[in-house]
């Protein structure tokens, strides 16, 4: 079956890849960019099948414009996947409460808009798939990211508050969470607080130049994440949480090691608190 899907930010990485073999699997795929320079490159991807849309996600209604355009042409979206966004490297008290709204505008608002501009036609229908590109960010803080952790964390709650809403009406919900892959994220896609602390520098500092030092030598293939994004989904029960290589998923591992950790040294005085 030809679905249709929405697939924001495909300028690269991730987000290309996804649209890339969404295409080749038969399906259409509208790609959103902010570039017009880009839209040819994009609709020659998978000629026929891949469809570029200008639009900056943080702009409400032109988003509510290009659903209903999508919705006119075709009656239908299948599948969104919120895939635009941009780190924000930076120490808590280095970042300025400006640079912090703004990191949550593009990774937080903007994918709640699209996905309540979706859920409508989704509802009716009685079927769709939502896939968020989170993070091993959205589970576990890293000093340097904290801004962004929180853009993440963000996602994924109500992320699993909706999954539960909407599995009633045959709506799946799925986390894709990344660790470290070979994209633009820790370069062009990716932003540096303008203070810059001293206190800072072997803790936050440190970890972000690390991150730069590590780009390009990333060892996840989006285009394997994307075939395996593809397979989740067409499963017959398609999974909230999909950490994505071998990192993510020992950083998922590490994390709840640690909380289970702290849940079995305070459960006796926890326990302690009810009437």
């Amino acid at each position: 079956m030809n679905k249709i899907w929405l697939v924001t930010g495909v300028s690269g990485g991730l987000g290309r890849s996804i649209a890339q073999a969404a295409a080749n699997a038969g399906n259409t795929v509208y790609g959103t960019l902010r570039n017009t320079r880009q839209i040819s490159d994009f609709e020659n991807l998978v000629p026929g099948k891949t469809h570029a849309v200008l639009l900056d996600v943080n702009h409400q209604e032109d988003a509510e414009r290009i659903v209903q355009d999508i919705l006119q042409n075709h009656g239908d979206i299948h599948v969104l996947v919120n895939n635009a966004g941009y780190g924000l490297f930076g120490a808590i008290e280095e970042v300025t409460m400006d640079e912090a709204r703004k990191q949550m505008e593009t990774n937080f608002f903007a994918a709640l808009n699209l996905c309540k501009l979706v859920i409508p036609n989704m509802r009716s229908r009685g079927n769709g798939n939502i896939v968020q590109i989170s993070s091993i960010a959205g589970f576990r803080g890293t000093e340097g990211l904290g801004i962004y952790n929180a853009s993440k964390f963000a996602l994924e709650g109500f992320s699993q508050a909706m999954a539960k809403e909407l599995a009633p009406h045959g709506i799946y919900v799925t986390l894709a969470e990344p660790g470290p892959f070979r994209t633009l994220w820790a370069g062009q896609s990716s932003i540096r607080s303008q203070k810059i602390m001293p206190e800072y520098a072997h803790t936050a500092g440190a970890r972000i130049r690390a991150i730069h030092t590590y780009s390009g030598t990333q060892p996840g293939d989006p285009d394997k994440a994307a075939e395996v994004i593809l397979r989740a989904i067409s499963s017959e029960n398609p999974p909230l949480h999909l950490p994505l290589g071998a990192l993510a998923i020992e950083g998922f591992r590490e994390k709840m090691k640690a909380i289970e950790s702290d849940i079995s040294n305070w459960e006796k005085l926890s326990r302690a608190t009810e009437f």
